[in-house]
């Protein structure tokens, strides 16, 4: 049971609080928007499941000769691949049935969502920048089923903001794992990402510079625009960028100084001063926004 629970990745769920952004900045804290949010946060959160799994399955080969991932349960054989492809049928199933309450938006994007992960196993990961692109696709989803699988209009400065920022958290993870593999002594970088070829390091630190500065650039244009202020009839949630800004730099420090960034959830898990980042960030909007 326990490398069952591992191979469905819980601590990866983190991720899927994207979908409360909408409820969040929009000011809708009432009851039924909070269920639904609820519910569509639950449904990503098992599809998301299913397409680890998949992706798992898919890697299997590659995972095996990985200094890390081999370690995974089915790499290291202690799940079977066809336990894989029912868990993974089964969480899908219920990522379904959470989103169908909430209405036909949340069901198409959700499953949009994971139609993109399968291309991003399959195919589309071995492509040079655009398997970025997709993971930070990914995460624009989880945005749009909170915001208009919600029936609530995004802004269009907080869905830049998302942008920016889940492309630097792609392009960390790339950088992470040329950094791992260079510490491993492994030279063909092919046998565990075959993308990684592709990529330099002064090329994914560059790549991450400009998305890490629009990221924070985005989110400080959202904070004082007019529509945030005339919504929110107050200019303080300028107060919150301090967080963004720091969350930014504590995160390229760990990555290059503490050998992190292969896991955002299990950095952000595993960092005092992240937790503690958030957890201001989180404080500063819901102070000002109510």
């Amino acid at each position: 049971m326990n490398q069952l629970i591992a191979l469905a990745r819980p601590h990866q769920y983190i991720k899927n609080g994207f979908v409360f952004l909408g409820v969040l900045f929009a000011g809708h804290w009432d009851w039924p928007a909070l269920l639904n949010a609820l519910l569509v946060f639950l449904a990503f959160c098992a599809m998301a499941s299913a397409v680890y799994i998949f992706n798992d399955i898919a890697d299997l080969a590659s995972d095996q000769l990985h200094p890390v991932k081999r370690n995974r349960p089915l790499a290291s054989g202690a799940v079977s691949v066809r336990a894989g492809w029912g868990l993974a049928t089964g969480m899908a199933v219920l990522a379904m049935a959470f989103a169908a309450p909430v209405g036909g938006w949340a069901l198409f994007l959700l499953a949009v969502y994971a139609l993109i992960n399968i291309a991003y196993s399959i195919k589309l990961k071995h492509v040079v920048v655009l398997d970025v692109f997709i993971i930070a696709t990914g995460f624009m989803l989880r945005i749009l089923a909170g915001t208009i699988g919600l029936g609530i209009a995004p802004s269009s400065w907080l869905l830049l903001c998302g942008l920016m920022l889940t492309l630097f958290l792609g392009f960390a993870k790339r950088r992470a794992e040329l950094l791992m593999l260079e510490r491993a002594g492994l030279r063909d970088r092919a046998l565990t990402r075959r993308v990684l070829d592709d990529y330099t390091p002064i090329i994914i630190e560059q790549f991450m510079s400009i998305s890490a500065a629009c990221a924070i650039l985005t989110y400080g244009l959202y904070t004082v625009s007019e529509d945030t202020v005339s919504r929110h009839g107050t200019d303080n949630l300028i107060y919150s960028l301090p967080f963004v800004v720091y969350g930014t730099f504590r995160y390229i420090y760990l990555l290059h100084s503490k050998g992190k960034g292969n896991d955002t959830a299990r950095d952000v898990y595993s960092d005092p001063h992240m937790l503690l980042t958030m957890a201001g960030w989180l404080a500063i909007v819901v102070m000002v926004l109510a």
